[in-house]
């Protein structure tokens, strides 16, 4: 099978799709890099929204402590979390600290990433049911970064949650680098692509 013979139209089209794609890959790996290098930075802290759990929120009467009841990663969930927690250490990346929600998918998302023992903050929690605690959350959340006093932390959680604290709307398993101001305002210092 060749290529039509349009005077060199399609194969000019095809070139130009193949150029696009090459430069979106080329400034997802600029962004990755820009992102690592913004974790390495003093005073900085990770927060990931969980690996790929298919679906959207939880089944009506969904319990945190019982993970048949709620939304879980899928295989390729899996696979993603242990890639971000590689890209991580090849990357020289460590943590004083694993903070996760007590949703399965967070906490399973960061125990896989095996970055260090993963404890429960459950300001971390998702209020996407119930988005009326989105600020109390965030405030918490806030409240605990100050409370570390200089640790470095990897926090998994939901996108409710990072987008309440950052206005960064992540996909799945893509990671925001944050720094906690003077002031107690969030600043976004880079972000992760989802592996």
């Amino acid at each position: 099978m060749g290529l039509p013979d349009d005077g060199g139209d399609g194969v000019r089209r095809a070139l130009a799709i193949l150029a696009i794609i090459a430069a979106g890959a080329a400034g997802v790996a600029r962004a990755d890099a820009s992102g690592l290098d913004a974790a390495r930075g003093e005073g900085t802290h990770v927060i990931m929204r969980h690996a790929l759990a298919p679906g959207t929120g939880d089944p009506p009467g969904f319990r945190p402590d019982d993970c048949s009841t709620q939304r879980t990663l899928s295989e390729e969930g899996r696979a993603q979390a242990r890639r971000a927690g590689e890209r991580l250490r090849a990357a020289g990346l460590s943590f004083d600290l694993v903070l996760a929600s007590a949703w399965c998918r967070a906490a399973e998302t960061a125990r896989l990433m095996d970055m260090g023992p993963v404890a429960v903050e459950p300001s971390l929690n998702s209020f996407f049911a119930d988005r009326s605690g989105g600020p109390a959350a965030t405030r918490a959340l806030v409240e605990r970064l100050r409370a570390l006093d200089g640790r470095r932390a990897l926090l998994v959680t939901h996108q409710v949650n990072i987008t309440a604290l950052t206005g960064v709307y992540p996909r799945s398993g893509e990671m925001v680098v944050i720094r906690l101001d003077d002031d107690g305002s969030v600043a976004v210092e880079g972000r992760i692509e989802a592996p």
